[in-house]
């Protein structure tokens, strides 16, 4: 098919999914399968979003908490972290271990994910689980145990994983020294793992209270996409998670980061075969109308082979292994951050001005039909694939109600990715890839440098 008609296809997809959302079939469409999204929000706070699918007897619940390293501060950096394994360790009904067991024996799996703005828990099962399920959330949220040695167990799980992902991690490193130079008042500064000095130091009480604060059921959302009927849903919410009482709405983060007035630069010299390249720019909060915009670009100048700097610093100038960014959607204003892999002996400040002189190309010229065409198809198509299955189905809803206010903008997005111009591209570029915003970081490799030394937590 031409991608023109599959876009055209896709479009009329999306009216059919947003039809039902709502509950009815499209325009001169038979009814579609399952009843549609209904929503509740319970008396303690508690907003339950449900989408059923009855194509396989399976079930998709995530749980979004609006809390991440953006809601710490200096002495309780990695707290939110921290949560994602205490969760996973016992409470009142089901102790140590049990969570994971008992839901393993019902044929269901879980994971977690802990990010600058929010900890989003996950759970997979058949619908035949339903209620265990919700036994199982309900028993840690209103119960978890703080067992002291638990805590010391989990800490140095933690310190573990920061080993791992930073100390002994070239990009990890740098990626961190990064982000803290950029920011120099706003807590996008901290890492979500956590300073190692915080680690070795979170207090019980420090704990008792982060969780009372942010793992109240109105600073959550719960969303169940599946085989299940939304009456089912909210009555075994109401049942389970229901006496679960509401707390004081956390302390908002009223820092805003200040305007850069000019490039930053930070270099670390470690043990490594290659040197590191990585420029961040600031970017935009994910309700930015700009956003759609931003995304495309992004696509344009990193997305394949055939992307700006794939193709001049891989293809044509043969100086970088490998092109990539980080980028996601945030409530406050985060980073757009390029990573750059170079060859063994490679020449960081060449590399620094090729990609320089690509990213003012941009700026000064725009982008071609044929980049937006493409950067557009790949985009749309990404998307439905995410529409694919019960799970990220639940992960998209609940981003789009937590980062966008409304999960209702979800149906919306192609629309929004297609309305894009190229002027709007080269205003996006003129904003964001500003040379006077932008933090360097650069990895020199050094025989005689090592890692920094670290003990262990608790020690």
């Amino acid at each position: 098919m031409h991608r023109r008609q599959w876009l055209v296809v896709s479009l009329a997809l999306l009216v059919g999914l947003a039809a039902e959302a709502q509950g009815r079939p499209g325009k001169g469409e038979p009814p579609r399968p399952g009843a549609g999204v209904e929503v509740r929000t319970l008396k303690n706070g508690l907003k339950i979003i449900v989408w059923p699918d009855q194509d396989i007897p399976n079930v998709s619940l995530y749980n979004f908490f609006r809390v991440g390293s953006r809601n710490e501060r200096p002495g309780i950096t990695g707290l939110s972290h921290f949560f994602e394994h205490m969760m996973f360790n016992g409470a009142k009904k089901y102790g140590p271990g049990q969570f994971d067991t008992v839901m393993e024996a019902a044929g269901g799996r879980n994971n977690a994910s802990t990010s600058e703005d929010v900890t989003i828990y996950m759970d997979w099962f058949p619908s035949s689980a339903l209620e265990t399920i919700f036994d199982l959330e309900a028993d840690r949220l209103a119960h978890l145990s703080f067992d002291p040695k638990i805590i010391e167990s989990e800490r140095g799980v933690v310190y573990s994983e920061r080993r791992s992902g930073v100390d002994n991690d070239n990009m990890g490193a740098l990626i961190e020294q990064v982000q803290a130079t950029a920011f120099v008042a706003h807590p996008y500064q901290f890492p979500v793992i956590g300073w190692p000095s915080d680690i070795e130091s979170w207090r019980i009480e420090d704990l008792q209270k982060f969780f009372q604060t942010y793992y109240a059921p109105n600073n959550a959302t719960l969303v169940v996409v599946g085989a299940v009927t939304p009456a089912e849903v909210f009555a075994l919410a109401e049942k389970y998670l229901g006496p679960i009482p509401s707390q004081p709405p956390p302390e908002p983060v009223r820092t805003q980061e200040p305007v850069q007035q000019g490039e930053r630069r930070v270099v670390l010299r470690r043990m490594a075969q290659t040197p590191i390249l990585q420029v961040a720019y600031h970017g935009m909060d994910a309700k930015d109308p700009d956003l759609p915009a931003l995304e495309l670009l992004l696509s344009i100048l990193t997305e394949g082979d055939s992307s700006r700097l794939h193709r001049r610093l891989v293809e044509e100038e043969r100086v970088v292994i490998h092109v990539d960014k980080l980028f996601s959607q945030t409530f406050d204003p985060s980073l757009v951050l390029f990573l750059v892999d170079l060859p063994p002996g490679g020449d960081v400040g060449r590399v620094e001005k090729l990609f320089g002189e690509e990213l003012e190309k941009v700026r000064a010229q725009g982008v071609t039909d044929a980049e937006l065409r493409k950067a557009k198809n790949i985009t749309v198509a990404n998307f439905w694939r995410g529409m694919e299955t019960n799970s990220s189905k639940a992960y998209l809803l609940g981003q789009y109600e937590v980062f966008h206010g409304d999960w209702r903008k979800l149906f919306d997005a192609p629309a929004r990715y297609e309305q894009v111009t190229r002027e709007q591209i080269r205003k996006v570029a003129l904003r964001i890839l500003d040379p006077d915003h932008r933090t360097v970081g650069v990895l020199v490799p050094t025989e005689g440098a090592q890692a920094p030394a670290t003990q262990e937590a608790g020690q």
